[in-house]
């Protein structure tokens, strides 16, 4: 059943759409990633235009994050209070990822900058998450324990003044680290379409030593707040949301998540990141293979 995109100005395949929601619904509960990393590069490769699949990305997130939350809020997996701060983070980091995905829209350039961007992020994090997943599965199917054990935050998040206590993530850190990563997921939302949960979720473990059992549900938490912003720094500034197909995104998408989350308590944490790791790396390899592979037809002309 094809359908007619207004902002896009194509028609799709409604069923695709949906299909492709559900997907990333799954991937938004099983990581607590949004799964915009996914979303916006599958539209894109569909014929979508690179704004318009940015924009409404983000709308679509939002809708499986409260699904996800939701989810992992009964089983106790989201910290409040940590959220919070990653929100206000998020809230001024998409206000300012507006203003520059708007000049970069005015330049012409927003498709090329969208791309690379996505290779670089997608890439260097893919390879550092495969090899820790890799290290951990090698070792736990050898009988050993995973490697690292309790986790603690880095020193430089230690040396930030002013500490805060975030009892359900069992930190007492700076509020600065957790505000100044909010800020930068924010801007990628706006730039990327993304939740920015792919990289919000490493640096949560890796940098602010969060408890595994509460950043799942907690990225979920902030992805949903910052992604809602979003939604409203693009469709006043860029006018680039389609409505519909944010709309088609989201009926899957929804019922996605709530099998994300139950399906992530079945599987062990190594396999989890191992999976997530190849999705990454699989998705910028298909977009780099799109900055340098030679089309056939180098220029079209189309007559109006």
């Amino acid at each position: 059943m094809d359908i007619y995109l207004p902002i896009a100005g194509l028609s799709v395949n409604a069923f695709v759409i949906v299909a492709l929601g559900g997907l990333v619904g799954i991937l938004s509960g099983m990581f607590g990633v949004g799964g915009g990393f996914l979303t916006t590069p599958l539209l894109i490769f569909y014929g979508i235009p690179p704004a318009v699949a940015v924009a409404s990305s983000a709308t679509q997130i939002t809708g499986a994050s409260v699904s996800g939350v939701f989810a992992h809020m009964q089983r106790k997996g989201v910290d409040f209070h940590m959220g919070g701060v990653l929100v206000a983070g998020g809230a001024a980091g998409s206000v300012a990822g507006g203003f520059i995905f708007r000049a970069l829209q005015r330049s012409g350039q927003i498709d090329t900058v969208v791309a690379l961007l996505y290779v670089f992020l997608l890439g260097g994090i893919g390879l550092l998450m495969a090899k820790e997943a890799v290290t951990s599965v090698y070792a736990v199917r050898r009988g050993r324990p995973a490697p690292g054990g309790p986790r603690r935050h880095h020193p430089l998040v230690a040396s930030l003044p002013g500490r805060w206590r975030f009892y359900r993530s069992g930190l007492y850190i700076s509020p600065v680290a957790p505000l100044l990563l909010g800020f930068f997921t924010g801007l990628l939302t706006v730039l990327l379409g993304v939740g920015g949960g792919f990289v919000l979720v490493p640096a949560m473990i890796y940098l602010l030593g969060m408890s595994t059992k509460v950043v799942v549900g907690t990225s979920l938490f902030q992805i949903l707040f910052v992604t809602a912003a979003t939604t409203m720094v693009h469709a006043l500034t860029t006018h680039a949301v389609d409505i519909v197909l944010a709309v088609l995104l989201l009926i899957g998408s929804v019922s996605g998540a709530q099998l994300g989350a139950r399906f992530a308590n079945k599987v062990k944490p190594e396999y989890l990141r191992l999976f997530l790791a190849i999705i990454v790396l699989f998705v910028a390899f298909r977009v780099g293979l799109g900055l340098t592979w030679r089309p056939d037809d180098i220029y079209t002309v189309q007559v109006l």
